[in-house]
């Protein structure tokens, strides 16, 4: 099945998420970020308590572009399930392993004379191989890169959906397989929604970000229905978030209910179809997958160059972030047009995972002999 013709919508909004979301590591890692705040305290301490939340407009868009490549009608329009889970795996993991490889060389180079907490310690082989198979969340292992725990989430989210769509369609006679696996889909994110989402316990699992997920799935349900049914999807969504926000009242819950709703509501308008959009932000919004892996080794750099030619400055601080900001665009761009914009094979795949495992392997073993 072919997929469905680029939204300018869906581009400027991945855009000002990603945007969001680099900002708010820039503001939050390393030694700028509190010398800006001396100048400037209410912009840092926003960007690292609200910005941080964009990760929810994330998850719901990943749930509304499931749903139109893989139940547009609410029934599995996909061949073998395990043939669709590699493809999403793979498509995942070889800019996430070259971003890696980034980042553990980056880390590397400042380790020696930069000492700060965001510099992870030199990666062993068990969490190595745990990143390389989108297993270090359920591992335990710790995380390389601010943004690798996402790329796992996602994985999950689109295998636990896949199987879901693809037991309706092996169980359940043809006629009831759309209502069937659409009434799932709401169950398993009310159950998200009202029990899972408040125990951060489940903060590694899919469970716990399927709420987000599941009214992502529905918006696309809501905007491609009719009239009537559009305003009983809508009617829904909105139900559900209402109930998981009386029970336990989460800010990122709410952001994701008003994206979701809006979402369900505006692409199914004709204006917002014929739309075009703001270009940097669709440029932006077309790259943002690479710069949201890449920026973090572009955060490490840009904190241990600054941090060392100018201490103690806070334009220089405040210049730096700019420049980090700048930068992560930039690497995110050579990034999807070196790596992402390929469709990926499983050989590229397996060799990018073993390019991330020995490069780890061999930072360690040239620390070890200094």
């Amino acid at each position: 099945m072919s997929s469905p013709p680029r939204s300018a919508l869906i581009d400027c909004t991945k855009a000002v998420a990603c945007a969001a979301i680099v900002a708010h590591h820039l503001a939050f890692y390393g030694p700028l970020p509190p010398l800006v705040a001396q100048a400037a305290p209410a912009l840092i301490s926003g960007l690292v308590e609200y910005a941080r939340m964009a990760v929810q407009v994330f998850l719901v868009l990943a749930g509304y572009l499931a749903a139109a490549s893989l139940a547009p009608q609410g029934s599995a329009r996909f061949g073998a399930p395990a043939a669709k889970v590699g493809q999403r795996f793979v498509r995942l993991v070889v800019p996430y392993a070259v971003a890696l490889v980034m980042v553990i060389a980056t880390s590397a180079a400042v380790r020696p004379w930069f000492d700060d907490p965001a510099v992870s310690p030199d990666p062993d082989l068990a969490q190595l191989l745990a990143h390389a198979l989108l297993l270090h969340g359920v591992a335990g292992e710790e995380s390389l890169s601010a943004g690798a725990w996402y790329v796992a989430i996602d994985f999950q989210l689109f295998a636990l959906t896949v199987l879901l769509l693809a037991g309706v369609r092996a169980l359940v006679r043809p006629a009831w397989r759309a209502r069937t696996g659409q009434a799932l889909v709401v169950l398993l994110a009310a159950a998200s929604l009202l029990v899972f989402n408040r125990d951060a316990d489940w903060d590694v699992w899919a469970l716990y970000f399927f709420g987000a997920y599941g009214l992502g799935l529905m918006a696309w349900w809501a905007a491609q229905a009719a009239r009537a049914e559009s305003r009983a999807w809508l009617l829904l969504m909105a139900a559900l978030v209402a109930m998981a926000l009386l029970l336990d009242w989460r800010e990122r819950i709410a952001l994701a209910g008003a994206t979701a709703l809006a979402l369900g509501s505006l692409m199914r308008l004709a204006p917002v179809a014929r739309w075009q959009g703001v270009a940097p932000l669709r440029w932006l919004g077309q790259i943002s997958y690479s710069v949201f892996l890449v920026h973090f080794a572009v955060c490490l750099l840009v904190n241990a160059l600054v941090s060392n030619l100018w201490p103690g400055s806070v334009s220089a601080a405040a210049m730096g972030l700019l420049a980090g900001f700048a930068l992560s665009l930039l690497a995110g761009w050579v990034l999807y047009q070196r790596v992402e914009r390929y469709v990926p094979t499983w050989h590229k795949a397996l060799r990018w995972q073993l390019g991330l495992v020995g490069a780890g392997l061999a930072t360690a073993l040239l620390a070890g002999l200094r």
